[in-house]
């Protein structure tokens, strides 16, 4: 197979291009890069429309059965070609071009447990945060993750990243604030707000019937309707100076008190 050498090939741009947010919107695909990240794609029948790769930068044997696994096209490149295509500091010479996958709220119920456990993600504004939440959310069974009134493109190069690609394995579902909102009263799911302001302890929230844990922007957190709407709101003690923790890690720790009052963690 001949390999791509000129950094000014048309395939090569046209790579380059879907790490703007507006050339995904118009060709609504996106790029998937690293072995892990595109096993579980595939994994999870996403639709992989082709698949650079550059064999000396490969970590591992398995590579080639990844690729035609993946049933894509195939696009050899030359190291530097791969290095001008790359979005990572140590790339491992694969890099997919695949069809995104929205969620809406009318999906939800495929999704939803007898005992529903949700993340709410009010307007994320940094992919690496959301990412974060995503591979917490699936590492503690969240039955969905909402990202309402988003500011953060769920299909980002480095949501894709930061999640190590859990985002093809946990639902995520795009919605609006006000009918998420409005859906989470009719199910009697109970909204407990993360907030520093908060007079409650996260340990002394009753985690172990229907819940949506519901976490803010990163400079601001919840918008008032949320804070108003929750039935609860909780704090993280901060021993030190800092007066919050970073938005992923607080969603974190959340998540594993649910798991612990639930009596799932072993």
């Amino acid at each position: 197979m001949d390999k791509i050498t000129s950094l000014q090939n048309a395939k090569v741009k046209q790579a380059v291009r879907l790490r703007d947010r507006r050339e995904r919107d118009e060709t609504d695909l996106f790029l998937i890069e690293g072995y892990r990240e595109l096993k579980r794609a595939i994994d999870a029948r996403r639709s992989i429309q082709s698949i650079y790769f550059c064999p000396e930068l490969f970590l591992g044997d398995n590579e080639q059965q990844l690729m035609e696994k993946s049933q894509a096209e195939l696009i050899g490149c030359t190291p530097e070609v791969f290095a001008k295509i790359s979005y990572r500091d140590r790339p491992d010479g694969l890099l997919g071009v695949a069809l995104q996958k929205h969620l809406n709220i009318g999906n939800l119920d495929e999704f939803l447990s007898n005992n529903p456990f949700l993340v709410m993600a009010e307007s994320i504004e940094k992919p690496g945060n959301l990412g974060t939440i995503l591979r917490s959310s699936d590492a503690a069974g969240v039955d969905a993750v909402i990202v309402c009134d988003p500011t953060t493109d769920i299909h980002n190069p480095n949501v894709v990243r930061s999640s190590v690609g859990t985002l093809f394995t946990q639902p995520v579902i795009e919605a609006d604030g006000q009918e998420m909102l409005a859906l989470l009263r009719r199910r009697s799911i109970a909204i407990v707000a993360a907030t520093p302001h908060a007079a409650k302890s996260y340990t002394d929230a009753d985690f172990s019937r229907p819940v949506a844990i519901a976490v803010g922007t990163e400079q601001y957190g919840l918008s008032d309707e949320w804070m108003k709407m929750a039935d609860c709101q909780v704090r993280i003690p901060m021993l030190g100076v800092a007066d919050s923790l970073n938005v992923a890690s607080a969603t974190t720790l959340l998540l594993y008190e649910v798991l612990r009052q639930r009596g799932l963690l072993r």
